[in-house]
């Protein structure tokens, strides 16, 4: 059997893995690359490749498709030139065309969550923020839902309860990567019967913004935490206090709450800083000041004394 002819969709950088296994696997010829395109990215804004777009050129993969609109007639007739038999996706970002479902070996995605649970933009940041007890990869045959289509494969293992979204995306990366080289022959093959999802059972996560990172100390500690761990590195979580404005908070543990505690106040802990909440303190790690860098909350506290005392507002 000859290798199918395969292109890859995949911007960030949970893609990574997954082509360079591609690239090698004998069971495809890998004939093309489809990413974004180049975008400003860092604190000068300089204008730079994806991740996958600057793994493709160290690959040498020719041609390195970044159309902005991938649905475009244009952009269709590009890739189908290439004659593909299979896509297979990895955290690519845009709806896939008709063209590309209805390919001879079809559309695999690999999605990073077990599906149908975690459906949609942002899967990683929701396991955390749902306190999932085990998470995994699912990879499906592409149809013209949502993460709707029929289930080919999944890997599951389980969750210690102090993962960050950076953390859970690297290992999920690595079993994407795993789940689809076991079962990428086999399904060329014809050897592998997909199952339909249980839409009974999904849930659909949103496209994170700004706003989501703001903590509200109203709520139990446990769950603070939870979405600080959930919202790294986008959007980052946050208080606005009304003596030194806003104190971005990148890490925290849970403690027991003292006697007169109210929600809502920095308050001294030890040599470092807590935040008061509706049920248990944040005992604050790496804070920032705005316009200051980070700092563990020992040092943010010697440079900034008036952040003892100050209030949520």
């Amino acid at each position: 059997m000859s290798p199918a002819r395969t292109v890859f969709l995949g911007t960030g950088r949970f893609g990574l893995e997954t082509l360079w296994r591609l690239a090698d696997h004998p069971a495809v010829d890998l004939v093309g690359i489809i990413t974004a395109p180049a975008r400003p990215a860092g604190r000068h804004g300089n204008v730079s490749a994806s991740p996958i777009g600057m793994a493709a050129e160290e690959l040498g993969v020719s041609p390195i498709l970044t159309p902005e609109r991938l649905r475009a007639p244009e952009s269709v007739e590009a890739i189908l030139a290439l004659e593909p038999e299979l896509a297979v996706l990895a955290d690519y970002g845009q709806i896939v065309p008709p063209a590309l479902l209805g390919l001879r070996h079809g559309a695999l995605n690999l999605h990073p969550s077990l599906l149908p649970r975690h459906r949609g933009a942002t899967p990683i940041p929701a396991t955390i923020l749902a306190d999932d007890r085990e998470t995994g990869v699912t990879l499906i045959r592409m149809d013209a839902g949502l993460d709707t289509g029929p289930i080919v494969g999944a890997q599951t293992f389980p969750l210690v309860g102090a993962e960050t979204t950076p953390e859970l995306e690297e290992r999920l990366a690595i079993v994407s990567a795993d789940l689809l080289e076991e079962l990428l022959e086999p399904w060329i093959k014809g050897a592998v019967t997909p199952f339909v999802q249980d839409g009974s059972r999904a849930t659909l996560t949103k496209v994170l913004d700004r706003e989501d990172g703001r903590l509200d100390p109203a709520l139990p500690a446990v769950e603070l935490e939870r979405r600080i761990r959930a919202l790294l590195p986008w959007p980052g979580t946050f208080l606005e206090l009304d003596r030194v404005g806003r104190l971005i908070v990148r890490s925290a543990v849970v403690v027991p709450a003292e006697r007169d505690d109210e929600p809502g106040v920095i308050v001294a802990d030890g040599k470092g800083l807590a935040l008061t909440t509706g049920a248990g303190r944040l005992r604050l790690g790496t804070v920032q000041l705005a316009g200051r860098r980070a700092l563990d909350a020992a040092t943010a506290r010697r440079g900034a004394p008036a952040l003892v005392g100050s209030r949520v507002v």
